[in-house]
């Protein structure tokens, strides 16, 4: 199916581009960090976002095969253009819940352990709030197709996200503590935006 744009997004892009050229960048890398620059109006995103090339390759050709979405709130499922897929998010669920106060973990990081068991490998993970959530996600041996790491806040975010460069999974992350669920969302948009082309 094919997308249509709405004048407002064209003039935005028109704009985003007159004032920073991102001709130099990679095509999958570009087509995120133009997203997130969009969704975010922030161009210091030019030069935060850390973007792996291969794994946004990877990343796409699995959401083209089907692959799950995993995001670690439903604010960051939200904001995601689902297109018909399901997005699995269990951090509301009771047994989040219950396996965070069991093991003294977060309730977002006992989501992850659960999302994992039920998506196994090759997933997209989403993560846009919770630095706790990502770091659970590094430690578990969940063989995603793409983590698109992007949690904001002081404590712990810039941290995760440094975790996940430093792990070796295929990525896309910032550093520094900004980001949030409309980044993190608008950097898996790009890759969905792609998918039927």
């Amino acid at each position: 199916m094919t997308r249509t744009v709405h004048p407002i997004e064209a003039e935005s892009y028109r704009i985003l581009r007159d004032r920073v050229d991102l001709s130099h960048l990679p095509p999958l890398t570009r087509a995120v960090t133009e997203r997130v620059v969009h969704a975010s109006a922030d161009l210091d995103y030019v030069t935060d976002l850390v973007c792996d090339e291969d794994g946004l390759a990877a990343g796409l050709a699995a959401l083209r095969a089907g692959a799950p979405i995993v995001t670690d709130v439903w604010m960051v499922a939200a904001g995601i253009t689902r297109a018909g897929r399901e997005i699995v998010c269990p951090v509301a669920e009771p047994a989040a819940a219950d396996l965070g106060r069991a093991a003294g973990i977060t309730r977002s990081a006992a989501a992850v352990r659960i999302a994992a068991d039920r998506v196994g490998p090759g997933a997209l993970w989403v993560v846009g709030c919770a630095p706790t959530a990502l770091v659970e996600l590094i430690g578990l041996d969940v063989a995603p197709a793409l983590v698109v790491g992007l949690p904001v806040g002081f404590v712990g975010a810039a941290e995760s996200k440094a975790a996940l460069r430093a792990s070796g999974l295929p990525a896309v992350s910032n550093v520094g503590e900004k980001g949030g669920s409309a980044v993190a969302a608008a950097a898996l948009n790009a890759l969905l935006y792609l998918e039927d082309k």
